[in-house]
């Protein structure tokens, strides 16, 4: 995986502005904050937030993929303020279950989820390097 950066661009936080990678591609549709039998144990946006990590991480392990293969994520929040106010659960969430490499990534707030209790529901798009 290559990380995209313009020499002379300001670095971004927390992901990249572009990611190139060649190898076996897997896409992780929307995960939210439910377990595995779809029940939801929290209504803490942070809580969410690590288990749909939790829930992108098992899917990619079903292909063989891991966290580091991640090259692109997409978020989308119900409420800015309230992932904003979460941003330090969050990021610690993040680096236990992710890791500390960065993805492009895109966060996007909607009205609503089509689950009523989530809170977030998180895309990841991974490239499984060539052996």
């Amino acid at each position: 995986m290559e990380i995209l950066q313009p020499a002379d661009w300001a670095r971004p936080k927390g992901y990249a502005n572009g990611v190139a990678a060649r190898g076996r591609m897997v896409f992780v549709s929307g995960m939210v904050g439910w377990d595995a039998r779809g029940v939801f144990h929290s209504a803490d946006f942070a809580d969410q937030a690590r288990q749909a990590l939790v829930n992108a991480v098992a899917v990619l392990a079903e292909a063989g993929a891991r966290p580091e293969h991640i090259v692109r994520m997409t978020w989308y929040v119900t409420d800015k303020r309230e992932y904003l106010a979460a941003g330090r659960e969050i990021g610690q969430a993040f680096r236990e279950i992710i890791g500390s490499y960065n993805a492009a990534m895109t966060a996007v707030q909607v009205t609503a989820l089509i689950e009523d209790r989530a809170k977030i529901e998180i895309e990841a798009t991974a490239v499984i390097p060539p052996t």
